[in-house]
């Protein structure tokens, strides 16, 4: 049966202490026994409204665990999404400071910004391209609240998908002028090569994986609105970082992004 509302409220209250004090926490599915997905979102729920009732404002979705790999992991079959906030957004060039996080990593997605509104369900690959302003290059800096890592998908989702930063390049492009499944990405880390991708694996196409999020939210009633960003997944594996680290991911047709860690 599902959590009753004093325990959504307490570990989503944990989660969120878990954020500001930087300590991590030990994995939720450990400690609530037949815990769902469905239990995960409401505690993201509580984690995020803690998050906006200290002045910070939700501005867009990030879509994770894109890959087959990923969910055959965490047991799970289809992605999972988080809520963006004001306070996570850098743009390229920018240098994080590592003491504000725990245990970060940085994957390179490509991130879509809406010109329009959006509402699922039944929406079509064509009506999130007629709807999005531009695409740009970006970096997700994943920063996980459970200790070491140690995640399944309840975990993941109630700690809001892991979401921690990111960081927006400085090209736009239209997403109808280029084929999104076929972008090449290099991720470098001080120089040398560190991860490779291809658009292709996030679920086929980038543009797939938004298609999923405006149907799956737009069925529970939730519109995406104008101006709104939507990072669609990674590319690649996720990258390690650590103090003195310069990260740059050079994308075919879309430009770079840049971001070090302090």
């Amino acid at each position: 049966m599902p959590l009753d509302a004093a325990t959504i409220d307490r570990h989503g209250d944990e989660l969120f202490e878990a954020l500001n004090s930087r300590v991590a926490i030990a994995p939720l599915r450990d400690r609530l026994p037949g815990i769902t997905v469905a239990d995960g979102y409401r505690i993201q729920e509580r984690m995020v409204a803690r998050m906006v009732a200290t002045g910070d404002s939700i501005v867009g979705k990030k879509i994770g665990v894109t890959s087959k790999a990923v969910q055959n992991m965490m047991q799970v079959f289809e992605p999972d999404f988080g809520q963006l906030t004001a306070s996570m957004e850098h743009r390229s060039g920018a240098g994080l400071a590592m003491d504000s996080m725990i245990q970060p990593r940085i994957e390179g997605e490509i991130a879509f910004v809406l010109k329009r509104d959006l509402a699922g369900p039944g929406l079509t690959a064509v009506d999130v391209l007629a709807a999005t302003a531009h695409v740009v290059p970006c970096f997700e800096v994943v920063d996980s609240r459970i200790t070491d890592w140690d995640i399944r998908i309840q975990d993941t989702i109630s700690d809001n998908a892991s979401c921690g930063a990111y960081i927006l390049g400085d090209t736009t492009v239209d997403p109808r002028d280029i084929d999104l499944s076929l972008v090449g990405m290099l991720i470098e880390k001080n120089g040398e090569p560190a991860a490779t991708g291809v658009g292709a694996a996030v679920q086929g196409s980038p543009v797939n994986a938004v298609v999923w999020l405006v149907n799956r939210l737009g069925a529970l009633g939730v519109t995406f609105r104008a101006g709104e960003v939507i990072l669609s997944g990674s590319l690649a594996a996720l990258v390690p970082v650590a103090v003195g680290d310069r990260i740059v991911a050079h994308f075919d047709g879309l430009g770079s992004c840049e971001v070090s860690f302090q």
